[in-house]
């Protein structure tokens, strides 16, 4: 019997071999109590009558010609009959159809192959075949390669054509006993290939059916495993590209999931790219759902016992075309939401109008009449990236609601609901990020979203003082700033420089001229509260080098530090003059 045609090459395996693979279990299907018309929506089944009743081999192939595009977008193009000279051109009703003018239309009796035909990018002849040798062929062309239902369905017409053509060459020769053992043969064979047709397309319109239910429904990941469960019997799960368990149907889930390492998974990975399609790795077969090329997922059946025929595997490829859709669509969403919510919260630190705000925030499931609160976030030791985002992201998350949040240069910004709790934010942060060098500003609580600008300045005002203090890595909270507020943002900065200068204007004048560290030796006296030995190994310096140092302020400076009002506006002075003015002038 006639190949089927795969992208201009012929597939290997005949018909009459797959009758034979089908077995009792074709004959047991053939009493499907479901109409013919819902298993063969294609009509093989009605033309297969009119076929084995017709007695001219020339009408069977006009037949067989004119349901060519009941298939699909296929034209057939010309018949042929076998002679004893070679092919003989079979007449149609078609003024139009071309005359095929092929020097390898010779051997198309014998073996399918491509042709050539003018405005068609894909032409095919299929061979006639019966016991007796070559029938005919049939010139088919398409403006598109077939797919694999395509090529199916084409194969299966050429393969019930050649049997209705033996069966009506043998009425020549019916006296012959042997013929008739032949032919009755050959019929049965025709009617396991019929149903064959039938039980394989029963099976694929189950999958594209239970499939179809899923996408019309809008069933999300678990509902896909769920639906390729049911069709297979094998458990199902889908994980993501690092080999985390997003979704399982079935019965055996690990608990705990077991996780490759990321050498396991990557070669897993190159494995199942290798092999473009399904592929076993261990007790699994695999798919990868990477729609545009971009790797979003993993699709598996857990079959241990290698019991996973190519029906399952049918099932298996179409739910991960499914899923590729499915992950496609979630991401995109996501980054559309993300893009929508950062603008949003850069609008909101730049003083958006409240009203237009708020409708804004509802849209995105935010309610900006509650108060909240800004975080500035910011981890020196890690790039400002994505990943870096959903980690700040994730921890400030509450139970109900996610927070705006938003990229300022080395910092993320966050606006939260619920105010961060004040040791237990930074540690989350610190185990997500794998290090606690890292420091959080947390603003007052705002009124009306008008109020955001101002907030975001005290969370910087926050971090500033935290990054400054002799503990870097830590939460600090404006409100409890006590004499930085003071010092904050909306201070006339010439006021703070005078002052500064007033009372520690000799010592930086000496510094600079001696490169000499006078002013933060005392800034770090007055930071230790005036213990000696703190000060000392804070400096990394020797005791006797510290109490020498103090006594050159006292003789440079001329103040006392005995003096309980010289001590405070002179700590006032180092503090100012080290986060404010950042140790300059």
């Amino acid at each position: 019997m006639a190949s089927r045609p795969s992208r201009g090459r012929p597939a290997h395996g005949s018909g009459q071999e797959a009758a034979r693979e089908a077995g009792n279990t074709a004959g047991a299907e053939r009493h499907d109590p479901r109409p013919l018309a819902a298993l063969d929506p294609h009509g093989l089944l009605a033309l297969c009558h009119a076929l084995f009743t017709c007695a001219e081999q020339s009408e069977i192939v006009r037949l067989a010609m004119r349901h060519v595009s009941a298939l699909g977008p296929y034209r057939a193009e010309a018949g042929y009959l076998g002679t004893g000279d070679g092919l003989s051109r079979v007449p149609v009703h078609d003024a139009g159809a071309p005359t095929v003018d092929d020097p390898r239309m010779d051997q198309a009796g014998e073996t399918d192959g491509p042709t050539s035909l003018p405005g068609r990018s894909w032409n095919w002849a299929f061979g006639l075949h019966g016991v007796g040798g070559r029938l005919g062929c049939i010139v088919v062309s398409s403006h598109s390669d077939p797919d694999e239902q395509g090529c199916f369905l084409l194969s299966a017409l050429v393969e019930l054509t050649a049997a209705a053509m033996s069966l009506a060459a043998s009425h020549a020769h019916r006296d012959s006993v042997g013929e008739l053992s032949r032919l009755r043969t050959e019929r049965d064979t025709a009617l396991r290939q019929l149903d064959t047709v039938r039980s394989e397309l029963h099976l694929q319109m189950t999958v594209d059916e239970s499939l179809a239910h899923v996408a019309a429904l809008g069933g999300g990941e678990d509902a896909i495993t769920q639906a390729l469960y049911e069709l297979t019997g094998l458990p199902s799960l889908i994980e993501d590209r690092f080999g985390n368990l997003r979704s399982w149907a079935g019965p055996g889930r690990p608990d705990p999931y077991p996780v490759r390492s990321p050498r396991e998974q990557e070669e897993m990975l190159r494995r199942v790219v290798r092999g473009a399609g399904p592929v076993r790795v261990k007790d699994r077969v695999v798919v990868l759902a990477q729609p545009r090329g971009d790797l979003l997922g993993v699709l598996a059946l857990e079959d241990p016992e290698a019991t996973a025929d190519k029906h399952m595997m049918f099932a298996l490829d179409h739910a991960q075309r499914l899923l590729a859709l499915e992950l496609l669509h979630v991401r995109e969403l996501t980054e559309v939401e993300m893009r929508l919510r950062r603008q949003l919260m850069d609008d909101l630190l730049e003083g958006a109008d409240d009203t237009g705000v708020y409708t804004r925030a509802e849209a995105l499931g935010h309610d900006l009449r509650r108060p909240h609160y800004v975080a500035v976030v910011h981890w020196p030791s890690n790039a400002v990236d994505d990943s870096f985002t959903r980690a700040v992201e994730r921890v400030m998350a509450t139970a109900a609601v996610r927070p705006l949040i938003t990229r300022r240069r080395d910092r993320v910004v966050v606006l939260t609901e619920e105010r961060p709790h004040h040791a237990a934010v930074h540690a989350a942060l610190a185990h997500e990020l794998g290090t606690p060098d890292g420091a959080i500003g947390v603003s007052t609580r705002y009124v009306s979203p008008s109020d955001i600008p101002r907030c975001y300045l005290e969370a910087l005002r926050a971090l500033e003082v935290r990054q400054n203090s002799r503990r870097r890595s830590g939460t600090t909270f404006f409100d409890d700033l006590g004499l930085y507020r003071i010092l904050g943002p909306g201070n006339d900065l010439q006021e703070l420089e005078g002052f500064v200068r007033e009372w520690l204007g000799q010592l930086i004048d000496y510094d600079a001229r001696h490169s000499t560290e006078l002013v933060e030796t005392l800034a770090r006296y007055f930071d230790c509260g005036g213990n000696y030995d703190d000060a000392a190994a804070a400096l990394t310096v020797h005791r006797s080098t510290l109490r020498y140092r103090l006594q050159r302020i006292r003789e440079i400076s001329d103040r006392d530090l005995a003096d309980v009002d010289t001590r405070l506006n002179l700590q006032v002075a180092t503090r100012v003059w080290k986060i404010i003015l950042g140790g300059q002038r």
